[in-house]
């Protein structure tokens, strides 16, 4: 099936602004490109080093309305001048193609590693989670997701169940596994996302211990860790959902959330949980606490 690819030029400054629109748009992925040849140097670890001209690339699906799309954009910039943009078709190889040229293998922490499928991993004797996103969200390049593979890296969830809520490619409901989690449950609104999950699932060996369901689709217990990498919106709508599935001494992690938007989350989801914000790269922070 083909698919619509909407490209938007920003700054450093704006990149990760525009990123969250087109996913709150209703973005299947977004990417970002050098859209001046700059050449860009290895960074020093922790940084997320960008162009200083970048395309903000949303995937969206062939039949959506895009004057929505660039309607629901301006809404969100306000007064702030429209950037340029441009649109182009793009059939499903090439996405894939795309993805898997910038995805290389990285590390996380001491042991997890996150491998594309045609890479050796580079320390065999590690924790290595061998990965194809496919057209779902999630490969560990994002900071939201880095900073959640950090996390559950340096907290392995030996003998725990989880919940992936927003579980885009599986990635993170996959390393829970790989990391010893007896059980996790893989959720999301996107039915590609599902298919992702449970394929990178079967490559991983884990499919004994993942289900994967819609919203709703089944009523789901409470587990001993959550882990919800979507965005501050809906995690505050869903403040009351997320917070009955975590047991009483248990974890969440949330992620997907602005620097600016941090306090909100916080204050939301006080009445639930001991939180602090774990980490923060770029203009994105991790939140993390213990259930009261």
């Amino acid at each position: 099936m083909p698919w619509l690819q909407l490209e938007l030029e920003a700054t450093p400054e704006l990149a990760d602004l525009y990123s969250e629109y087109l996913s709150q748009a209703g973005a299947t992925a977004v990417t970002f490109q050098d859209a001046a040849d700059q050449p860009l140097f290895e960074p020093q670890v922790g940084e997320t080093p960008l162009w200083q001209a970048i395309r903000v690339i949303g995937l969206f699906d062939s039949d959506t309305n895009i004057n929505a799309v660039i309607d629901s954009v301006k809404q969100q910039i306000g007064s702030t001048q429209f950037p340029n943009w441009h649109l182009n078709p793009l059939e499903d190889r090439d996405w894939t193609r795309a993805w898997m040229d910038d995805f290389k293998p990285m590390q996380f922490g001491k042991q997890l590693w996150i491998c594309p499928g045609e890479y050796s991993p580079p320390q065999p004797n590690a924790v290595n989670l061998i990965l194809d996103p496919g057209l779902a969200f999630g490969t560990g390049t994002h900071p939201t997701t880095a900073m959640c593979l950090t996390w559950l890296a340096n907290h392995p969830p030996q003998q725990l169940n989880v919940i992936d809520y927003g579980c885009g490619s599986g990635v993170l409901a996959i390393a829970a596994c790989l990391l010893g989690a007896n059980f996790s449950v893989a959720i999301d609104n996107d039915p590609q996302a599902l298919m992702a999950t449970r394929d990178n699932a079967v490559k991983n060996s884990v499919t004994q211990r993942i289900e994967v369901y819609l919203p709703g689709q089944t009523s789901v217990k409470p587990a001993d860790l959550l882990i919800a990498n979507i965005l501050a919106g809906p995690l505050i709508e869903l403040e009351l959902s997320l917070a009955e599935l975590v047991l009483a001494g248990g974890s969440i992690v949330l992620s997907g959330i602005l620097a600016e938007q941090a306090n909100s989350i916080l204050e939301t989801y006080n009445h639930h949980f001991d939180l602090k914000i774990q980490q923060q790269i770029d203009e994105w922070v991790c939140i993390t606490g213990k259930k009261r």
